[in-house]
């Protein structure tokens, strides 16, 4: 028995140790004790369970999976944002942010055991199903979602296309769960959409950060030039930046959004960590937005883009990259920030590829805006608080202070107004409002029902006439 168990425990050493080299942690007393001395006394009480489990469980289970969920159990009770990927995830999370991945079209996270909508992303099957941010998926077909891994259940959820599940929702304000049949498509993802509005203003929206957002923006840009000459207009007058439900993706992205707004070389964003890599400055300069790019795409940027009003919309489905570049925009006074409190996740992930061709996302540093407010926990507050609807009613929305586990937003620089109060509701609920919280009908941005838009709108206008 005892020789079994030193055996597991140094199956157990090992297994720490190998993940400590993995991730390029130094062992060396010099850099960090508490990373060159292994817990001898915690990895015997590993080694316990661990043989206890082979020993006497009861059904046999394979080394490889014990040790697998072991590394998944300890990321996944770390924060909400940090997590084990097996080969399968790490190879889905490499396509999705190329812009094409199979499944229901949602990002999510863990609470309470279940799978928690984080935002829906706009033209897939589950934002066309009505799913809203907030929302409990406690089922999937006839499985309980309590007991699985986050990992376990986005697998079962992502599939072929054209294959259907069943998802059993339980939302905030119902009185019973539903369920939804949601077909599996490609998606596909533009994260990059724009119009020319009435009146010479352009609208700009960004659903996600992607390799191609950046680029994308510049186009984008041009093509609001072009259908303003063909208008017969007198040039863009005015700028509207939709980050709405915008969940977040690549830091480079960000960087590169924000640089088409901003001077060369004004900071971005700067992050902080433990590590030397997890301290960095980010500008607006191609080093730090280019990224796979032989020549610099901002070279066709139309000159409007860094000169013309802007205002910037935001709502609690706003994460991560969204919320650094409405950060920026704010801080800068390069635009004003309209809309609700963003979702505030300022904490940054790194993804380190382990030899098994699986990887581990760890945060490893926080985000902070040019003025040095952290946005972990806090998100970004509005210039202008204007909520989704003229009657002062938003959704019901989850942020990242909701989460369980969260990291909080230490080691704010200035100190920082408390955020204002959401306005107090108006009235009783009609039946237009009624309507509006059916859970099959998503919120249609850039609608003429769209009052956050037209309240941007009203403001770029204002400063047309002042500027008379």
């Amino acid at each position: 028995m005892s020789s079994k168990l030193q055996q597991v425990g140094l199956v157990a050493t090992g297994l720490i140790a190998g993940i400590l080299v993995s991730l390029n942690f130094s062992a060396s007393a010099g850099k960090d004790a508490a990373l060159s001395a292994l817990p001898i006394e915690e990895l015997r009480s590993f080694a316990d369970v661990y043989n206890a489990i082979k020993q006497g469980y009861v059904e046999p289970v394979d080394d490889k999976k014990l040790i697998t969920h072991a590394i998944s159990g300890m990321l996944a009770n770390l924060d909400p944002h940090s997590a084990y990927l097996d080969a399968d995830s790490f190879k889905d999370l490499q396509v999705s942010t190329q812009g094409e991945f199979g499944g229901l079209g949602i990002e999510v996270g863990m609470e309470d055991g279940f799978v928690k909508v984080v935002s829906p992303i706009e033209d897939t099957p589950a934002f066309r199903a009505g799913l809203k941010p907030g929302d409990l998926i406690i089922k999937l077909d006839d499985t309980p979602v309590k007991g699985l891994t986050l990992n376990d259940a986005v697998k079962k959820m992502r599939g072929k296309p054209k294959t259907q599940i069943r998802l059993t929702i339980v939302r905030k304000g119902e009185a019973k769960s539903f369920e939804v049949t949601l077909t599996r498509e490609k998606i596909k993802v533009q994260s990059v959409k724009s119009k020319l509005l009435e009146g010479g203003y352009g609208y700009l929206r960004v659903t996600q950060f992607q390799e191609e957002t950046a680029p994308d923006v510049v186009k984008h840009l041009e093509k609001l030039v072009k259908a303003d000459q063909e208008a017969k207009g007198d040039g863009i007058k005015g700028l509207v930046l939709d980050l709405r439900n915008d969940p977040g993706g690549l830091l480079n992205g960000a960087v590169g959004v924000s640089a088409a707004f901003l001077p060369l070389k004004a900071l971005v964003t700067s992050t902080d960590g433990r590590t030397d890599d997890a301290k960095r400055r980010y500008t607006a300069s191609p080093e730090d937005y280019q990224r796979g790019y032989k020549d610099d795409f901002m070279k066709s940027l139309p000159a409007f883009a860094r000169t013309a009003p802007m205002v910037v919309l935001v709502n609690a489905g706003s994460a991560s990259a969204s919320e650094i570049v409405a950060g920026a925009l704010q801080d800068h006074k390069r635009a004003v920030v309209m809309g609700t409190q963003t979702f505030g996740k300022g904490s940054v992930q790194t993804v380190l590829p382990l030899s098994n061709n699986a990887a581990i996302k760890l945060t490893t540093a926080r985000y902070f805006t040019p003025s040095g407010r952290s946005i972990q926990a806090k998100g970004i507050t509005p210039d202008i608080i204007v909520e989704e609807s003229a009657n002062g009613e938003s959704r019901e929305r989850v942020r990242e202070a909701d989460l369980e586990r969260h990291l909080g937003g230490e080691k704010e620089k200035p100190a920082e107004a408390a955020p204002p109060k959401t306005p107090a509701k108006n009235g009783k609920k009609g039946k237009a409002d009624e309507a509006d919280e059916s859970p099959h009908v998503p919120l249609e941005f850039a609608s003429k029902k769209d009052y956050q838009l037209g309240q941007a709108v009203n403001l770029l206008k204002a400063w047309q006439i002042i500027k008379r």
